[in-house]
């Protein structure tokens, strides 16, 4: 089984005729059952046109109601994302995966607000997708080193998500779904709302968690883990200590009066049952033996 997304989804690229856009939906139109999946995008200029034999709607609105697409994916500049991800939200789209990079806070904390009591999840902004190995692919992630599975992965790093998918491949851990929920300061899913999924998810054994200095999100979901989870789960913080206040590596790694360091955070984890390791070559291997 999977979480968020599967070989059924129908899928909306917002900002499909940027070069962006058109890269990654080519690419994952390519893997899998994707062309089946990628059926519509969006630009308010181009309706009416196509990219590739996938049409083209003015509105998310309008392309859902054609397609019935329930997932979008947002390749839109950093100006211009945040309407772009309300307006899949006032469409009543499922998820929303959005990948851009760069949002003005400001932006988000306005977008994330209108979204109370809304329908819609939102994955990122600022972060590589999700992915169901051999089903769907909705991101920049390489499909190839995926294997279909039983690993739930959950990340805030969008490189080590690729890390440790690597290192359980390897192994012969194939993985059910791979989601990468970004590092922005203000995002959507967090850990702990993945973590919930795959507890529930009959097709997930385990689950690699890894974060980043930071935030105390990690922390909040090492303890639902303790009270909750049902499943082993095993965990890596990325990010070294910074000078408090200091920023270091994505938008949302803000170290302030010696809390949400890397360690901090890997002692709560293991406090609350989480097998953690300090070294990101061991993710794999640290993961193999809890099964």
């Amino acid at each position: 089984m999977s979480i968020l997304v599967d070989k059924n989804t129908k899928v909306i690229t917002q900002g499909i005729t940027g070069k962006t856009g058109q890269f990654h939906t080519r690419i994952c139109r390519e893997y899998a059952n994707g062309r089946n999946c990628f059926v519509a995008g969006v630009n308010p200029k181009k309706p009416g046109e196509d990219f590739e034999g996938i049409p083209i709607y003015a509105t998310v609105r309008e392309a859902k109601a054609a397609t019935g697409a329930t997932v979008s994916v947002i390749y839109v500049p950093p100006p211009f994302a945040a309407s772009a991800i309300d307006e899949a939200v006032d469409a009543e789209l499922d998820v929303v995966i959005c990948i851009t990079e760069g949002i003005p806070v400001r932006d988000m904390i306005r977008t994330r607000s209108k979204m109370q009591g809304k329908k819609t999840l939102l994955l990122g902004p600022n972060c590589p997708g999700v992915i169901t190995p051999d089903e769907i692919k909705i991101g920049i992630m390489p499909g190839h080193i995926h294997r279909k599975g039983r690993i739930g992965v959950v990340s805030r790093s969008g490189t080590l998500t690729y890390e440790a998918v690597g290192q359980l491949t390897e192994l012969g851990l194939g993985q059910s779904s791979a989601v990468g929920i970004g590092g922005d300061p203000v995002n959507g899913l967090k850990h702990v709302d993945v973590l919930k999924m795959f507890n529930d998810d009959a097709g997930t054994d385990a689950v690699v968690m890894i974060g980043e200095i930071g935030g105390s999100d990690e922390e909040t979901a090492a303890e639902w883990v303790k009270s909750n989870m049902r499943k082993p789960v095993v965990g890596f913080i990325a990010g070294v200590t910074a000078p408090p206040g200091k920023r270091m590596g994505h938008a949302g790694a803000i170290i302030s009066g010696g809390k949400g360091t890397a360690q901090e955070k890997l002692e709560v984890m293991e406090a609350a049952g989480i097998k953690v390791t300090r070294n990101p070559a061991e993710m794999g291997t640290l993961l193999r033996s809890v099964l």
